[in-house]
């Protein structure tokens, strides 16, 4: 089993900054790629930003030059450094995580959700 832990989210003023971190842990054999959702009120859940293993990212179009994603793959944890907040990346944000269990089976895990706020 494998399970993520997030943190980071809160109440932010437009302009400025929050760090959220996504921590996995369990039966991990290997990671293929880490990432982020995000959900709004009334909206469908969309990807934000993804890092693979290798190293290579991808960003919705909408935070890109102000979102960075990074990964620790010896801890096992995604950030994602979100800048220049707007009241529209108000949502909750989801962390998912994929790749093979000890016992070689693909897995892909959500976390629980932490909210962000962009409100003056």
């Amino acid at each position: 089993q494998v399970q993520l832990v997030e943190s980071g989210g809160g109440l932010v003023q437009p302009g400025g900054s929050l760090r959220l971190s996504c921590a996995a842990s369990g039966s991990i054999f290997s990671i293929n790629a880490m990432g982020w959702y995000r959900q709004a009120p009334g909206k469908e859940r969309e990807m934000v930003a993804l890092i693979t293993s290798g190293g290579t990212v991808n960003y919705a179009d909408s935070v890109k030059g102000r979102f960075t994603i990074s990964g620790d793959n010896a801890k096992k944890t995604v950030y994602m450094q979100m800048n220049s907040l707007k009241p529209e990346d108000t949502a909750v944000y989801y962390c998912n995580v994929n790749g093979l269990t000890t016992a070689f089976r693909t897995f892909g895990s959500w976390g629980q959700g932490t909210l962000v706020t962009v409100s003056s």
